[in-house]
């Protein structure tokens, strides 16, 4: 069960995996060993699997992303999904319920990649039908 002030930290640490135990444990009020403590319970018990990379600066802002959804042949499924995560491009992959069945987040450094990439998530044995959204705009990521 986590406590308050562990969701607290979960918040700070989403808005900044970098942030140093001695800057949480100030915005939280906490010894630093106790805010170090709980992070190594955290990580411990998987509720924080791991630190991540957000890009950022013109390198960011030159890269694409779509959302594809995808209808897959279900005596396939697993198969397809196998050979979407050796996709380099394909950072996300999400099961979803409704219409399509997985949804994955396309990422390139250009709209000729993207494509190529569309491309060929569509010819993988076990899709039947792709409909892309390429993301115009980020307004928020958390």
């Amino acid at each position: 069960m986590l406590s308050k002030q562990d969701h607290r930290l979960i918040e700070l640490l989403r808005r900044n995996a970098r942030a140093s135990v001695t800057e949480l444990a100030k915005a939280l009020d906490l010894s630093r060993s106790t805010v170090q403590n709980r992070i190594n319970r955290l990580e411990a018990s998987g509720v924080i699997r791991s630190y991540s990379v957000e890009l950022g600066g013109e390198y960011a802002l030159n890269r694409v992303e779509a959302h594809v959804s995808i209808k897959v042949q279900q005596k396939l499924t697993a198969k397809t999904n196998l050979e979407l995560e050796q996709i380099n491009r394909v950072v996300q992959l999400y099961a979803v319920s409704g219409e399509y069945d997985l949804i994955a987040i396309v990422q390139a450094p250009s709209l000729e990649e993207l494509s190529a990439v569309l491309d060929e998530i569509g010819n993988l044995d076990g899709v039947d039908r792709t409909t892309s959204s390429v993301v115009l705009e980020t307004k928020f990521r958390r």
